[in-house]
């Protein structure tokens, strides 16, 4: 599994923003869909919300890659 950090300069950042600013979904449509297709885990748990508040020292997983935010 491939790890990428990602430095957060806010508060939080939504989950299907975090997936295309990291590079793992082409588009914010293509996001939204993978979270909506039960693709994303954050904290080991499957989340179907789009626009869900990312914040500091979670994990989130999707398609062999995990996204460590700090």
């Amino acid at each position: 599994m491939n790890e990428i950090r990602f430095t957060l300069t806010t508060e939080f950042i939504e989950l299907f923003k975090l997936l295309k600013i990291t590079g793992l979904c082409e588009s914010g449509g293509s996001a939204k869909y993978a979270v909506s297709e039960s693709l994303v885990q954050v904290d080991g748990k499957v989340e179907l919300r789009k626009a869900f508040k990312v914040r500091t020292g979670m994990r989130i997983d999707f398609s062999g890659q995990c996204i460590f935010v700090d």
